[in-house]
């Protein structure tokens, strides 16, 4: 059944406590000197100020005026930020506090009223098992708002005429992007990547923007407690399957299953150059997000 809206505003603006929280004392100034980047299309040249890049001075035009000029680039000046989020069925089951979907909706925000606060566009696609809907980057904090509105809306448990949805569509999605987002954007898919297939598209969705895959895990996905029979239902396509969680061989096998998919991933990630930013209900994701920040930086600065 959908959210009432009743519903959705207290959830948004839940949301948007908890993110804002965070914006101001931990990631603002982390996801600027991550992301503010090198832009690919020159705007101007300025005088150097003390902060600049050494690799952004223009050398030709430096040594006929005397001093020191920089290259402006109009990314510089603001950032398209896309959001592609994995709405389907399978981010409803959580173990913790809250849901592998409840996660995804905290850092969404949390990165999109970073990315508002720095003055960027900021987009956001919903998929599923298709394409759930479209909201092209815009500026400022009414459209930023309506993002997040629109992602605590779509809720995967509504599918209408079907008790089960199909099984996601990563790679039409990012087939999706590619059509649709014609300049260069940093990507965040956020998605516990449950698919198969989407490998290509990952590869030429980042070849033409900056992809990151912020994936989404819950503890009881990757082992399973001696707790006796369980009974597992595959939220996507509706598959039931029963195990008795007691014998040690059930537990390794799952344990082993979990581990070689999740090795897959981090090979088809790294295949296809994207970086990986992960979070799990379990844990910080503020942690998660400050090491991936530092991680960037780092490599930035080489």
């Amino acid at each position: 059944m959908a959210l009432e809206v009743q519903e959705i505003v207290r959830k948004v603006r839940r949301i948007q406590i908890v993110a804002n929280r965070q914006v101001d004392d931990l990631l603002a100034g982390a996801y600027r000197s991550v992301f503010k980047g090198r832009g690919v299309e020159f705007d101007e040249v300025r005088e150097y100020s003390p902060g600049d890049e050494v690799r952004t001075i223009d050398w030709n035009v430096t040594a006929r005026a005397g001093h020191a000029y920089v290259k402006r680039f109009a990314e510089e000046r603001e950032l398209t930020i896309l959001f592609v989020v994995d709405v389907s069925r399978s981010g409803l089951f959580g173990s913790q506090a809250g849901s592998k979907l409840d996660l995804t909706m905290e850092v969404a925000a949390l990165l999109m009223l970073s990315a508002q606060k720095n003055n960027d566009k900021v987009g956001l696609l919903l998929f599923a098992d298709g394409i759930k809907g479209y909201f092209p980057p815009r500026k400022g904090r009414a459209a930023t708002r309506r993002l997040i509105r629109e992602l605590v809306a779509a809720d995967p448990s509504d599918a209408p005429g079907q008790e089960h949805q199909g099984e996601t569509d990563l790679a039409g999605a990012l087939q999706y992007v590619c059509r649709v987002q014609r300049r260069k954007a940093i990507v965040f898919v956020i998605s516990d990547f449950l698919d198969e297939g989407y490998e290509r598209a990952l590869r030429i969705a980042n070849a033409r923007h900056d992809v990151v895959a912020l994936t989404v895990a819950d503890p009881r996905e990757l082992e399973l407690p001696p707790v006796g029979f369980v009974t597992l239902e595959d939220e996507e396509t509706g598959r039931i399957v029963e195990v008795d969680t007691r014998h040690p061989r059930v537990r390794e096998l799952f344990a082993q299953g979990a581990s070689s998919r999740r090795a897959a991933l981090q090979t088809s990630l790294r295949r296809s150059g994207v970086d990986e930013l992960a979070v799990r209900t379990d844990q910080s994701y503020v942690a998660s997000l400050n090491r991936f920040f530092r991680m960037r930086e780092r490599r930035a600065t080489r």
